[in-house]
């Protein structure tokens, strides 16, 4: 691979790991709360 392919690879892994880490963080700082799910459906 040519240097510009690794670096163009090394910024797109950065890019896409580095959102899930801070999704990950922003949930466990600030987690969903219960109330704002609606109540699960009743089956009859």
């Amino acid at each position: 691979m040519t240097p510009t392919a690794v670096v163009m690879m090394i910024v797109a892994m950065v890019t896409v790991w580095g959102g899930l880490a801070l999704a990950v963080v922003n949930l466990v700082r600030h987690p969903e709360a219960a109330e704002d799910e609606p109540a699960p459906p009743v089956e009859l």
